[in-house]
């Protein structure tokens, strides 16, 4: 897949589920180089393609065929889509459970062998902040939306080893412009380096499944990524440039599950439908 040159050889067509999401809109611009057309897809209006190395396209990834017409000519996927926070089981459900299914499905009927799934530390979220793991710990998601992205790690490991399907499952930390708070200065994933990692999950080869933690090269880590090392993922920016922003910020209380926990406020979020 890769040239003999440093950029690597663009894919004629990459799919982008979620390109209206927060992090969709900075992947539209950022993913450019790495194919001929890029496909962008969401289950609400995006703004109209620019030009002839864009396709927009409206799905809901609920809808089992929809997504299979979505996937129909693409060469890599890379699954952004779906309920992003923590909410009721039923909201979850359609885009992050089912979705996640008919993604795979369609991978499968259409002949994709490569998946790059933006799992969540949700997913381990439950472990305290002083304890420091890799991708070999046992998951502890801390909702309903952990729990999806768990399903999803699960789906990508199943279609791996019944049908070939290739997934680098990246567990996001915060990606945003700079951190928000005391416990995105640990988790914190720069825009650059996300996309480093994008590169580095499409092109490394035989990645099987692979678990990677999605964290900038910020002074405290939470998270080992030597059973992922083959990706080659170093990434080059630090929350650390941030601290005195954060640090100004009143100081939560001790037991403030954001100062206790990896998952930080989704560990107390619910429960949902008791009124």
């Amino acid at each position: 897949m890769t040239s003999n040159s440093n950029a690597p050889t663009p894919f004629n067509r990459l799919l982008l589920t979620g390109a209206a999401g927060g992090l969709g809109k900075v992947l539209r611009e950022t993913l450019r180089p790495y194919a001929t057309v890029l496909r962008l897809s969401d289950i609400v209006e995006m703004a109209p393609a620019t030009g002839a190395h864009e396709e927009v396209q409206v799905c809901d990834l609920a809808d089992k065929q929809a997504v299979h017409q979505l996937v129909e000519g693409v060469d890599a996927i890379l699954h952004f889509g779906g309920v992003s926070v923590e909410r009721p089981f039923e909201e979850i459900l359609g885009a992050n459970i089912c979705g996640v299914f008919h993604i795979y499905e369609a991978a499968r009927r259409h002949g994709v062998k490569r998946v790059i799934f933006a799992s969540s530390n949700h997913v381990i979220g439950f472990y305290k902040q002083d304890e420091k793991l890799d991708a070999a710990s046992p998951r502890r998601p801390d909702g309903y939306y952990g729990l999806s992205k768990s399903y999803g790690e699960d789906m990508a490991s199943f279609y791996f080893d019944r049908y070939g399907i290739e997934t680098v499952s990246i567990r996001i930390g915060s990606s945003f412009p700079e951190p928000q708070n005391r416990r995105m200065m640990h988790t914190w994933l720069s825009f650059a380096d996300l996309t480093q990692l994008l590169e580095r999950a499409l092109y490394t080869p035989n990645v099987g499944h692979t678990v990677v933690y999605g964290a900038s090269a910020n002074a405290t880590q939470w998270w080992d990524n030597r059973l992922a090392s083959h990706l080659g993922f170093v990434p080059k920016d630090s929350s650390e440039v941030f601290r005195a922003k954060v640090e100004a910020q009143p100081m939560p209380a001790a037991d403030d599950p954001a100062m206790v926990y990896q998952g930080g406020a989704f560990v107390a979020a619910g429960p949902f439908g008791d009124d």
